[in-house]
């Protein structure tokens, strides 16, 4: 989303960095679980979209998740809409939006120019810009330091779901790292699969690794062809930097 200027009265200003106070006082109470007791149930939001005529697959798992890139945020122009999982933006609550985490994990994302850090809910699509990672709301992109400066480059982590039941429930650990998981790089799709499997051997001959997967858009039957099997998220964006010069709108997509 656009970088959009808010209109900031002192009396708004005070309130919500008060607010952001009694935020981060809280914030070491909270737990995080793996997954919500009704994440298996498929959501309408977690379908794959199109945006500017880029394709863009929401992730089935947030665990083990970490990005680097640009925060943005946005603010007074849609204060009052509604986000992609239906609730209502509020740019004074703690949220962001995210282009495929899963919606409701909450993220910390570290601002590396000046060391803070924020927790904030994705319920929300987006940026759609290159290089931005996470669009932040006003408050939370006052508290990370990036209100006046409108960008700033950061490193998120996902969370989980919030845990506010106590004892009882499995809380979320890391893992030794982060930027693991089994990724490839989606360069093509074609309605006759005889053409998927002709570009998917080429590129098996040529990388070593490709792979072709049918799915249903508005009635028709897609052949999407992937390549590569990347180990970590940054080295699959790495492969799809080069692949894009070739396939423009080469994307990054989670491997089964």
């Amino acid at each position: 989303m656009p970088f959009r200027t808010p209109i900031r009265p002192f009396t708004c200003t005070l309130a919500c960095l008060l607010a952001g106070c009694l935020l981060a006082a809280c914030a070491a109470k909270h737990t995080y679980v793996a997954e919500s007791s009704d994440s298996r149930r498929p959501k309408a939001w977690q379908r794959p979209y199109e945006v500017k005529g880029e394709r863009y697959e929401p992730l089935s798992s947030h665990e083990g998740f970490v990005q680097e890139g640009l925060a943005s945020w946005y603010g007074a122009d849609f204060h009052g809409k509604r986000t992609s999982n239906g609730e209502t933006y509020d740019m004074y609550a703690m949220t962001a939006a995210h282009k495929t985490l899963p919606l409701g994990v909450y993220v910390k994302a570290h601002n590396k120019r000046n060391g803070r850090e924020v927790v904030v809910r994705i319920n929300d699509r987006g940026p759609f810009v290159k290089e931005r990672i996470i669009d932040l709301s006003y408050t939370a992109a006052r508290q990370l330091g990036i209100a006046d400066t409108g960008t700033a480059p950061v490193r998120i982590e996902a969370l989980g779901y919030r845990n506010d039941a106590g004892s009882g429930s499995v809380t979320y650990r890391p893992p030794v790292s982060y930027d693991t998981g089994s990724y490839g790089v989606q360069v093509a799709a074609f309605t006759d699969n005889a053409n998927a499997r002709r570009m998917a051997e080429q590129l098996r001959r040529r990388y070593g690794s490709s792979s072709i997967q049918e799915a249903q858009v508005k009635g028709a039957l897609f052949f999407r062809v992937r390549v590569g099997r990347y180990e970590s998220l940054r080295k699959a964006e790495e492969a799809r930097g080069g692949f894009e010069r070739e396939y423009p709108g080469s994307f990054v997509v989670a491997l089964d």
